[in-house]
């Protein structure tokens, strides 16, 4: 009798003991969280993504590359796409007057953006004081260089690779969590942003506090809406579910705190569906971004993905 009980006990112990580490591979590897699901008939229309885990519960190793730092460091370790140059106002490609910074930029068609980041170290990319010798990145002089953008709407995600069109050698430089367009079950996508391939084109914004103009028939501070930046499509390439004009890729809605100079961003708003079908980024990657691909051609492509 005795050993029956211990006997019900163990088989119990046993049932509680991997119940529980059930539960725990469940909770830990689930890796997504639906937010917004609508349907059409049997297929999910949205599905928003978390952070995807890998089954240590570390982080995706591919979320985690960020090889953008690279294009700026001075040291070994930066991409074969750039090249680090001393900066001399007597320079054998400009005759006649000193060359300033802004001639580096256009010779190198490097962005006064890239230039200032490298030049300063740090996520600056306003300070543009420069002085004999000190030495910046540019990209490589007779390289043949695009940008791919790819978009996932199933995952709120933006992979950002520069493209070597010569070798044909194409990299991942960064992973962006991003927002987008409000759920649409009637879109082609499935949201207010469509699909396809579209370029970007060369109407680009900087948006600073008291940067006024007109939206939907209003004047307002553009800041407010857009950012403080702004990378409009440009022209339809292929599959796209709507036409060009009015889209692009922009920072969170900011707002000017006059009283402390900060200005504050709606971060909230990223990861979530909620724009007109714009692109949105939080400050610090759309700065970087645009520092990067507005002297280039870029390419972005969007499409529904999966939640694989």
């Amino acid at each position: 009798m005795g050993q029956l009980r211990f006997s019900k006990f163990l088989s119990r112990s046993f049932f509680l003991v991997f119940a529980g580490i059930g539960a725990m591979w469940f909770v830990k590897n689930k890796p997504y969280l639906a937010l917004n699901t609508e349907h059409r008939g049997e297929e999910a229309v949205y599905q928003v993504a978390q952070e995807v885990s890998s089954e240590d519960g570390k982080k995706d190793p591919i979320q985690e590359i960020d090889r953008v730092k690279q294009l700026f460091s001075k040291g070994p370790d930066k991409l074969p796409i750039v090249e680090t140059v001393t900066y001399s106002s007597r320079v054998p490609w400009l005759k006649g007057r000193p060359a300033w910074l802004a001639d580096y930029a256009s010779y190198f068609n490097t962005s006064r953006h890239f230039i200032a980041r490298s030049l300063n170290g740090k996520n600056d990319y306003v300070s543009q004081k420069v002085s004999i010798g000190d030495r910046f990145n540019v990209f490589k002089k007779n390289l043949s260089l695009e940008f791919h953008l790819k978009i996932n709407l199933s995952t709120a995600k933006m992979q950002l690779f520069y493209k070597n069109v010569d070798s044909g050698d194409e990299v991942l430089l960064k992973t962006y969590p991003v927002g987008l367009g409000r759920v649409d079950p009637n879109s082609p996508s499935g949201c207010l942003t469509p699909v396809g391939k579209f370029k970007l084109g060369g109407k680009v914004a900087i948006y600073t506090p008291g940067v006024t103009g007109f939206f939907q028939n209003r004047k307002i501070e553009m800041m407010e809406v857009f950012g403080t930046r702004w990378l409009p499509f440009d022209e339809e390439i292929e599959g796209c579910s709507d036409g060009a004009k009015g889209y692009g890729i922009h920072g969170v809605p900011c707002h000017y705190d006059a009283a402390t100079g900060a200005i504050n961003e709606e971060k909230s708003l990223i990861g979530d569906y909620s724009s007109d079908g714009c692109i949105r980024m939080a400050k610090d990657h759309i700065e970087e971004l645009f520092s990067v691909v507005i002297t280039k051609p870029t390419i972005v492509e969007i499409t529904r993905g999966t939640t694989e």
